[in-house]
């Protein structure tokens, strides 16, 4: 009998954390976002189904909440998998990235070609290349390496011969 009156009690405030990280990973793991839980309320019903209703276990659930400190996406739905900075610091970065109209560019069908120049060099002879109107595009992009440039093309022969008219 005390038993099962042990197992009713109001949960401790750290229990109460782990159930609600457990609830929101479980959400995520099933429906790739957490589009349920925006506040304790919204997981009351669970806690009820343990333990007993009372004014003492939503305090509980809140200060639990409070205290995980989560951040929240634009919806206002809690974000468990980040903490506030980290989650400040994404938003930074993704404003950032449109506002430079960033993409996305695999290299994988690209070749590199290797430029020797001296290195104090490279780049004026970046600037240059990438303005140049024989060579610009043919070029994806172009590092600095430790022996000159390296440039990356779709069009390798084109390239090479552009370049190696340019050197002679």
């Amino acid at each position: 009998m005390e038993e099962y009156a042990s197992l009713r009690k109001n949960p401790s405030r750290k229990t109460c954390e782990d159930v609600i990280k457990r609830i929101l990973f479980a959400e995520i793991a099933e429906n790739g976002t957490n589009a349920h839980f925006r506040s304790a309320s919204d997981f009351m019903s669970y806690f009820e189904s343990l333990y007993p209703a009372s004014e003492a276990l939503t305090k509980q659930v809140q200060r639990a909440v409070k205290t995980l400190d989560m951040p929240r996406d634009e919806k206002g739905y809690f974000i468990v998998n980040k903490s506030k900075e980290q989650f400040a610091q994404e938003k930074e970065l993704s404003a950032t990235l449109k506002k430079a109209d960033a993409g996305v560019f695999s290299l994988t069908d690209c070749v590199p070609v290797l430029l020797k120049a001296d290195a104090a060099l490279c780049p004026y002879l970046t600037e240059l290349l990438s303005q140049s109107p024989l060579a610009g595009d043919l070029i994806v992009t172009i590092t600095n390496c430790n022996n000159g440039l390296l440039l990356y093309t779709k069009r390798e022969k084109e390239l090479l011969a552009v370049l190696e008219n340019l050197v002679m």
